[in-house]
């Protein structure tokens, strides 16, 4: 298994995730350094059956992995995305791609993000205008697009 230590800026963002951790008033014990750090060893959306089963021989259970990602969501570290009732998550902050999109493959079931500069701009300028049209304020979006990825086109 991959680890954090040797990447600097990935270092340096997981300081910045501990302070988030601890300012609600958390400890970051080795059970949730462990799964945060899946978060940012991976480059998939992992499921808390994925994390715990990187992380079945550190004898950690599944009912901390879950109890861990409920809190990590709630307080802004990750993100849940649920695709046909299975929960997927990612870093929500520090992630370096604060809008993206999501694309899943109905045939492998991989989730892809699509961060493109000039798709996000354009999502910004219609979230402005339904923002302006509908006197709201939104704070965070989940567009999931659906169809074949690249390789199960192929």
């Amino acid at each position: 298994m991959g680890s954090i230590a040797n990447n600097i800026s990935v270092k340096e963002d997981f300081r910045l995730v501990k302070r988030l951790v601890e300012k609600n008033g958390l400890r970051l014990t080795k059970q949730r350094k462990l799964i945060l750090e899946q978060f940012f060893i991976t480059k998939r959306h992992l499921t808390v059956e994925d994390i715990y089963q990187r992380l079945k021989g550190f004898n950690i259970g599944l009912a901390t992995v879950y109890r861990n990602v409920k809190i990590f969501t709630s307080i802004g570290i990750i993100k849940e995305i649920s695709v046909d009732g299975v929960s997927y998550y990612e870093l929500k902050i520090y992630s370096k791609k604060p809008l993206h999109l999501h694309f899943q493959c109905i045939n492998c079931n991989d989730i892809i993000d699509i961060d493109e500069r000039e798709v996000a701009l354009n999502y910004i300028r219609l979230n402005k205008d339904i923002e302006k049209t509908n006197n709201l304020e939104i704070y965070d979006v989940n567009i999931m697009l659906i169809g074949l990825c690249k390789k199960c086109r192929g």
